[in-house]
């Protein structure tokens, strides 16, 4: 029998497992991190067990020490859910029938000393370039609106309300499921939890909140009306508190991830309002997305979510940078990937996460090789 369990010391988390009679101690120290997303989309990894446990192998052989599996995408879990059951008769994503992967990774990546902190990517959006899908099907009145009251689409990605009590209730139940159904280690939201894009708000529940609280005035046409956004950005700032103190009431010691994008850009286009989420203390690890194709402009981003640029507290939220290896055709080349580690160290952040997982695998592993043997020895 194993037990598994996180005991916090300002940001560094002791790890005690037992298993065969043995018992290991390690100590994390959240502000090194060394941990990679793994997704199912470009990337098969998930699907079987032989290759979950060959990436976890790899990972650990690599100086990996944890792990953000996705687990909410597309209208569906990848696991499971007996809520979406129970709501949609869709239990969990058609091409996971029959595997609860996320039992079998976190068992294995626990007996390898990795942590597991599972991530919702689709966070409060709906779906993907389908009208809302099987969740806004069922139910309409959970869809944001835009000014002309549209469904509520920024990049092709269609949009739930998250100023809705039936849908903030909806997301925080799957990842409460999650963290009572699985031996996880945390939770992660991302650039769309809590998020929503600028340019909803319009939603017939969200006009009835707002003038309520407003003496009968309707909201601005003008979606960057500065109280406007400070209004429905706030709404986002009270879920994340409740999430995160919902989720320390059930186990303290679990980690609570946020991985936004950078900040301004961040509050100004998905209100998202992340340096209030560090200061007031609802935050353990903060991942921001620095997804950067130069060093010029790496070097730029990573100045803006400096805890020093920011003002921000340093013992209430380990941040640590979200650096872009793979996606679609590109594959980061090894003098940029040195460049960007070099200078997080040289700025103070001592680890990252990397998206994604097959980045660490093209070109013979090339990357990962890289790492290895110049960083995470």
């Amino acid at each position: 029998m194993k037990v598994f369990s996180i005991v916090s010391m300002g940001m560094c988390f002791m790890v005690f497992m037992t298993g065969c009679g043995q018992k290991k101690p390690e100590t994390y120290n959240l502000h090194q991190v060394r941990g990679v997303w793994l997704t199912n989309v470009d990337s098969n990894v998930l699907e079987r067990p032989e290759s979950l446990k060959e990436a976890v192998d790899f990972l650990y052989d690599h100086g990996f020490n944890t792990l953000f599996p996705v687990v909410w995408n597309q209208g569906y879990t990848l696991y499971p859910s007996t809520i979406m059951e129970k709501e949609f008769g869709i239990p969990i994503h058609p091409s996971f029938e029959g595997w609860d992967y996320l039992s079998y990774l976190t068992e294995y990546a626990h007996e390898k000393g990795l942590l597991v902190i599972p991530w919702f990517e689709y966070g409060f959006s709906s779906s993907y370039n389908a009208q809302g899908g099987h969740i806004l099907r069922k139910n309409p009145h959970w869809a944001a609106r835009d000014r002309e009251g549209n469904l509520l689409t920024k990049n092709n990605f269609e949009w739930m309300n998250p100023y809705h009590p039936e849908v903030q209730n909806f997301i925080k139940s799957l990842l409460l499921e999650v963290i009572q159904q699985y031996d996880v280690d945390g939770i992660q939201g991302d650039d769309r939890l809590p998020a929503n894009p600028i340019e909803g708000g319009y939603s017939e529940y969200t006009v009835f909140r707002y003038k309520q609280e407003h003496n009968g005035q309707e909201p601005p046409d003008n979606f960057r009306d500065p109280a406007w956004q400070r209004w429905r950005a706030d709404i986002l700032n009270a879920f994340a508190k409740e999430i995160y103190d919902t989720v320390k009431a059930i186990n303290p010691n679990l980690l609570v991830s946020w991985a936004p994008n950078i900040y301004p850009w961040a509050y100004d286009e998905y209100l998202q309002d992340w340096p209030t989420w560090v200061k007031d203390g609802y935050c353990d690890l903060l991942v921001p997305q620095i997804y950067r194709y130069d060093f010029e402009s790496y070097q730029k981003a990573l100045a803006t979510i400096h805890p020093d640029t920011l003002k921000l507290p340093k013992n209430h939220c380990a941040i640590v940078p979200g650096v872009l290896l793979n996606l679609g055709d590109y594959v980061i080349d090894n003098s940029f990937l040195r460049e960007v580690i070099t200078y997080n160290r040289k700025m103070g952040f001592e680890g990252e996460v990397f998206f994604f997982y097959e980045g660490l695998r093209k070109e013979n592993n090339r990357t990962a090789r890289l790492l290895k043997k110049e960083f995470y020895q």
